[in-house]
């Protein structure tokens, strides 16, 4: 179980720090760890969480890790992390197919958990690992980490204050040579472009457009040589006649752009998966305004903090991404794979 399940008062809360494990050893871990290290010294984070412990399949790894970071466990198995009782929040940096069995096991431990992107291989599992989230009553959150960045609200304030008026269109890219990473190139680890970056524009596109209901989707990929998707370029038609268009690839390099098109101006946002700046265009092409983003310690931290302070708080879901939001998402990557006829071997 976990020391902190279960509500509380303001007063109850005062002086709890939400102790966070990393599963997985991986490039992502060591993006969180350096998060968490730096949050612990933030006065603005430092009374929240704090870094605790590491689990890696591989005791000298984990070990290593820890020592590298100045985390104070370290786990040679994911069972170990399972029985700690000082664990409160597991984030999940494993690969995709792996994230439902995992997060399946955290919950019914009493561990809450912040699940990397994307959140499982398919919506099946992901019905399947938040079904266990509520019936347990403990948070289960995706860390898909443009959800929670300031930059979806100053995005969101533009867009509310007419300044580009209605909005018709909705574009972001995103695209990295990562091919020669054995998970992106594995069906069996749910490897492709579209889990790993296509996410993002998807989700940047949700952010804008919501769960309007959608007319049809025109999809296209191409295949990796595995079986996998290489890169793929969808578009969306929503019912009320607004569009969203989203590529991806992890074979060419992309300008990681994201654009919001409407009938009295645009906005252009400098990278959709960390998103710099957001620029407005008036209907002649002229700027009108840049809107800088807030400068961020490494960026997974708004993430952090919102589940942590969601644990203390004694909820279920983060209000930056609900497990609607979560399971629309998946639902249409599923969508979008069907009509590619790509499956995992696991389906």
């Amino acid at each position: 179980m976990s020391r902190l399940n279960g509500k509380r008062t303001e007063a109850e809360r005062d002086g709890l720090k939400v102790n966070v494990a990393i599963l997985g050893a991986g490039r992502i871990a060591h993006h969180m760890a350096e998060t968490l290290n730096a949050m612990a010294e933030d006065p603005r984070y430092a009374n929240l969480v704090a870094p605790y412990a590491v689990a890696a399949r591989d005791g000298e790894r984990a070990a290593t890790f820890a020592k590298q970071y100045d985390i104070p466990v370290s786990y040679g198995s994911y069972e170990e992390l399972l029985t700690d009782p000082e664990v409160d929040l597991v984030y999940i940096a494993t690969p995709h197919s792996l994230h439902a069995e995992q997060g399946i096991q955290c919950l019914k431990a009493g561990k809450n958990v912040l699940v990397e992107k994307s959140f499982t291989a398919n919506a099946s599992q992901a019905q399947e690992l938040l079904d266990v989230a509520h019936e347990i009553e403990l948070l289960c959150t995706e860390a898909i980490w443009t959800r929670y960045m300031p930059s979806r609200g100053i995005i969101d304030d533009i867009i509310a204050s007419g300044a580009i008026g209605e909005v018709r269109t909705v574009s972001a890219n995103l695209g990295y040579v990562v091919s020669g990473k054995a998970r992106m190139i594995d069906p069996a680890l749910a490897g492709g472009a579209l889990l790993d970056v296509g996410v993002y524009p998807l989700n940047f596109i949700d952010m804008v457009m919501g769960p309007r209901p959608i007319e049809r989707i025109n999809t296209a990929m191409i295949r990796h040589e595995s079986g996998v998707d290489a890169q793929s370029s969808t578009t969306i038609i929503y019912q009320d006649g607004t569009i969203g268009i989203a590529d991806s690839s992890m074979v060419s390099v992309s300008d990681r752009s994201a654009s919001v098109w409407g009938t009295k101006g645009y906005l252009v946002c400098e990278n959709v998966n960390n998103v710099a700046s957001i620029d407005v265009y008036d209907p002649n092409h002229s700027l009108v305004k840049r809107h800088d983003v807030p400068e961020q310690l490494t960026g997974y931290e708004y993430q952090v903090a919102s589940a942590a302070n969601a644990i203390l708080d004694g909820k279920g879901e983060c209000p930056e991404m609900p497990h609607a939001d979560t399971m629309r998402i998946m639902q249409l990557m599923d969508r979008i794979r069907s009509q590619w006829g790509l499956k995992y071997p696991f389906e």
